[in-house]
């Protein structure tokens, strides 16, 4: 838990500096609920997660709450292969998002609850990336978008 939860609630926090986060492999929960309720926070860089190695929990509730968030950057989710809870409620509650890149979620191998909760809350939200994977594993997509009250799907 290196880094978990060393600036949530920084409600004056409105950047994020570039390559702040350098790490290529992760450890068990060490960026965790690390941004989370920074309702100042508007943008993320697009390098800020390089990593491809993940660990369980590694990213969960990292931007939970951040209600400026407007936008994603396409690329900041590179790993293929994922671990257990990695991106669970990572965006939870981001009001202000509208879009998500249709290429942020680029993982082929999936692991338990990996995307659970991920945008749920998102209230603004009209729109969903593409899903890559194929062999879906327990609770992979639970409530991923619950409560995103005006997402359309155009299939």
């Amino acid at each position: 838990m290196c880094y978990s939860s060393m600036f949530e609630g920084c409600t004056g926090l409105t950047t994020i500096p570039s390559n702040l986060l350098p790490d290529t492999t992760l450890a068990g929960s060490c960026y965790q609920s690390m941004f989370k309720g920074c309702t100042g926070l508007t943008t993320i860089p697009n390098d800020l997660l390089p990593a491809t190695t993940l660990a369980d929990g590694c990213y969960s509730n990292m931007f939970s709450g951040c209600t400026s968030l407007t936008t994603i950057p396409s690329d900041l989710l590179p790993a293929t292969t994922l671990a257990r809870s990695c991106y669970q409620y990572m965006f939870y509650g981001c009001t202000s998002l509208t879009t998500i890149p249709s290429n942020l979620l680029p993982a082929t191998t999936l692991a338990n609850n990996c995307y659970s909760y991920m945008f749920s809350g998102c209230t603004r939200l009209n729109g969903a990336p593409s899903l890559q994977a194929t062999t879906l594993v327990y609770s992979c997509y639970s409530g991923m978008f619950k409560d995103c009250t005006v997402l359309d799907f155009h299939l």
